[in-house]
């Protein structure tokens, strides 16, 4: 079974509670409370988050984190490797961005496959906004919907 992490799961509950006031400086313990997901665990994602580029953080008074941009702007994609890394099926499939080295990726005959699959993986999910995951305003992917 292919699943993201439950960490990638709870940053998407917290994108969305910023939506809710996308203007909002939010403070971790904020997003913590109206999520009611453990301040830790928030304040973890949200530095991740900020890593990743899909939020910016502003520190002092009134200072929190925002989106980065637009939720239209933020896909599914960066999201999920903002959490969790890049999307790979495989652990050996993304060689050259992991500090894995798979010993026969030489002469492996299924590499060049998931390199296939992850890149269509992962433009599948960078075709879907958040803005458009958090309304549900789509029934299936955007190049499919042509056809």
């Amino acid at each position: 079974m292919i699943r993201m992490s439950k960490l990638a799961d709870y940053a998407f509950i917290l994108l969305t509670q910023m939506l809710s006031d996308p203007q909002k400086a939010w403070a971790a313990g904020d997003l913590a409370e109206k999520t009611t997901l453990p301040a830790p665990t928030v304040a973890k994602l949200m530095k991740m988050l900020a890593k990743g580029g899909v939020v910016v953080a502003q520190r002092g008074a009134g200072g929190g984190y925002r989106l980065a941009r637009g939720a239209d702007s933020i896909n599914l994609a960066d999201i999920i490797e903002s959490v969790d890394g890049p999307i790979a099926l495989t652990d050996c499939a993304d060689v050259e961005k992991t500090t894995k080295k798979c010993a026969v990726r030489v002469f492996c005959p299924m590499c060049n496959g998931w390199d296939i699959v992850n890149k269509n993986v992962r433009a599948a999910l960078s075709d879907v906004s958040l803005a458009v995951f958090v309304s549900g305003a789509f029934t299936t992917f955007p190049e499919k919907a042509a056809n």
